[in-house]
């Protein structure tokens, strides 16, 4: 039990370190979510190499950053589909240098792919429209959504304990963790979408979009358990106190944040069709 108390309060105090740079970031949009999306990039792609490669983990790891980066710059540029397409050619890149380098090709392609889809869609999420809020709220929603599933279902499992959920690649899950980080994701997904009057976007379908992002929250969570389980290591690195790498910290994040923008492009051919 002390141990518990104590890994959440290293859990607490960083987040009260990093979420306020994270937040301010996110709140003042364009350059310096630019910048906090671009230092992300090259940590997880660093953490990702010396993961799937640590025999050549600053070559592999530059390799993906670089694919990341030009996807980054260019959907920043507000050109969407071009990024999604220099993704497909920074994969296939980083995986011919990877196999040059010994290593495996699959994993350096999948390490673009794997960081870069989420990467791409949260700066499509904050740019928005460029008249109104709008890309602030979809961002504050995601957030939102994924810190209040996380938090729940962490507190949940260590709290009331019970049946593990996917003992073989995640031994610390519980199926009560699942089910309060389900509830905390509906309900905040509810409240910000009444909150900031995200029309279309009413509290009953974003509490629903809120429980898709909390699914994909916990998949995230438990599929990155299986990445590690593959390559043999217990965090994804040793960035952050109580959450081990920055990977560990945003595995969730990246999954939702795919699903709440198919939610808001959802959104926008529903307006776009009225």
């Amino acid at each position: 039990m002390a141990m518990r108390v104590r890994d959440i309060g290293l859990r607490a105090a960083s987040a009260i370190v990093l979420a306020p740079a994270a937040g301010l970031a996110t709140w003042l949009g364009g350059p310096w979510f630019l910048a906090l999306l671009v230092v992300a990039a090259a940590l997880l792609s660093a953490e990702w190499a010396m993961m799937s490669a640590p025999r050549a983990w600053r070559a592999t790891g530059t390799a993906v950053f670089l694919a990341l980066l030009c996807a980054i710059l260019t959907v920043h540029a507000q050109q969407l589909s071009l990024s999604l397409v220099l993704l497909v050619f920074g994969a296939v890149a980083a995986a011919l240098y990877a196999r040059a380098r010994g290593q495996e090709a699959l994993d350096a392609a999948y390490g673009v792919l794997y960081l870069g889809w989420p990467a791409v869609l949260v700066i499509w999420l904050r740019n928005g429209q460029a008249d109104d809020a709008s890309g602030l709220h979809w961002t504050v929603f995601v957030l939102a959504v994924t810190w209040a599933s996380d938090i729940a279902a962490y507190v949940f499992g260590s709290l009331l304990g019970g049946p593990k959920l996917w003992p073989r690649f995640s031994p610390n899950k519980t199926w009560s963790g699942f089910v309060g980080g389900l509830l905390a994701g509906v309900c905040a997904g509810a409240a910000i979408a009444a909150w900031l009057d995200m029309d279309p976007l009413t509290a009953v379908w974003g509490g629903l979009l809120g429980l898709a992002g909390a699914l994909a929250t916990m998949a995230g969570d438990l599929w990155e358990s299986a990445l590690k389980r593959r390559f043999g290591v217990k965090d994804a690195g040793k960035l952050i106190p109580g959450h081990g790498g920055l990977l560990d910290r945003v595995d969730g994040l990246m999954f939702a944040i795919v699903v709440v923008a198919a939610g808001r492009l959802g959104v926008l051919l529903l307006e776009r069709g009225a």
